[in-house]
């Protein structure tokens, strides 16, 4: 092993480039060192377990969403914000395999998404919402995006891979008792970018219809 100097933010760059190669099930700090040119320990000078250092991972991701114009609060409508936001933060996710994985549930190490929260729920309070509304009506958006990416990735790792045994034809010949289920793969497994935000408006059309608010 060499004397290579790391930090952080060398360490996050380099465990989201090897997530796209292993995934997160093979991804580790062993595997990470190894890239780096280090022993393993010379990580945990700067994460103490492998959950910190996907919290560093999920920070990073977010940054880059930034760089990459992830929307703010810039539509006209809080209808058009929660789309935009969501169709964003999705494109987002599925640069990385696994990326839903790695992202849900993680803690920021920084606060470089306080200011775009902030804006999101200043445009939700201003509309006339009340503040817990626009907290549900928020998080209900993007717990649809985590769980929507989570199951697109579990049929395609990355967007030009599928994972064997996802054949439309052959599960609709496995279900041809079933004829309206064995339809529905057509459905289920396939135009994604259209599901996504089908029912994503589905959801603004419901926090309209229970919580109203102002265009």
């Amino acid at each position: 092993m060499g004397t290579t100097k790391i930090d952080r933010s060398r360490v996050a760059d380099t465990a989201l480039r090897l997530l796209n190669e292993v995934g997160l099930d093979g991804l580790s700090l062993r595997a990470i060192a190894k890239e780096l040119d280090v022993k393993a320990p010379a990580l945990y000078w700067h994460f103490k377990d492998k959950q910190a250092l996907l919290d560093e991972m999920a920070t990073v991701m977010y940054r880059r969403m930034l760089d990459e114009g992830l929307p703010g609060p810039t539509p006209d409508s809080w209808q058009e914000q929660l789309v935009a936001y969501n169709s964003g933060l999705r494109a987002g996710l599925l640069r990385y395999r696994d990326g839903a994985k790695v992202y849900g549930g993680a803690k920021f190490t920084g606060t470089d998404h306080a200011d775009g929260l902030e804006s999101h729920l200043r445009t939700m309070v201003d509309a006339g919402f009340e503040l817990w509304q626009a907290v549900r009506a928020g998080t209900t958006a993007y717990s649809y995006t985590m769980g929507f990416v989570s199951e697109e990735q579990g049929v395609r790792p990355m967007p030009d891979q599928q994972r064997e045994g996802f054949d439309i034809g052959e599960r609709a010949e496995r279900m041809a008792r079933y004829p309206l289920a064995a339809a529905a793969g057509a459905e289920i497994f396939a135009h994604y970018d259209e599901r996504f935000e089908d029912g994503l408006r589905l959801i603004v059309a419901g926090i309209e219809a229970r919580y109203g608010g102002r265009t």
